[in-house]
């Protein structure tokens, strides 16, 4: 049961930075709770996927959940995809893996500062590949499942 608690304080924590950084990047106000939700939900996409499928594969889903939830709510919204996207990346962003490899390079230790520098760079690019994958998706899925009629034709 302690590990059910431990993730639902991970996910509202990760809500509460992802807030901040909308906050932090001037998002209106009206947007900061589903910011937040999306960004806490990219953040327990990665944790319950990251034991089975390992690191790379649970940054990989979790950045597609957390676009396609962005679109999904922008077309919802009827605003621009990335008010929700930016924040709700923050979560996944490889940040203190990024630091870590400059930190053992400053320590002179370049076996330790190569092996962080490649996850940092390998979760990069598991998110890049995310947001890519989930935006060729045609927008006229995600006008129909936020219920909205596809625009007249000609």
């Amino acid at each position: 049961m302690t590990a059910f608690f431990d993730l639902l304080w991970e996910c509202a924590m990760a809500l509460v930075g992802t807030v901040a950084f909308a906050l932090l990047f001037s998002v209106p106000r009206r947007y900061y709770l589903w910011c937040g939700l999306i960004g806490g939900a990219g953040w327990a996409a990665f944790r319950l996927i990251d034991p089975f499928w390992g690191r790379t594969a649970a940054i990989f889903c979790a950045a597609a959940l957390v676009i396609f939830l962005s679109r999904l709510r922008a077309v919802k919204e009827r605003c621009p995809v990335t008010i929700f996207m930016v924040a709700g990346l923050f979560p996944l962003v490889p940040g203190a893996g990024i630091y870590w490899a400059i930190y053992e390079l400053v320590m002179d230790n370049p076996a330790a500062a190569s092996g962080r520098g490649t996850e940092a760079l390998t979760d990069a690019v598991a998110i890049v590949l995310g947001i890519i994958i989930v935006f060729e998706l045609p927008q006229k899925w995600f006008r129909r499942l936020a219920g909205q009629k596809p625009p007249p034709k000609g």
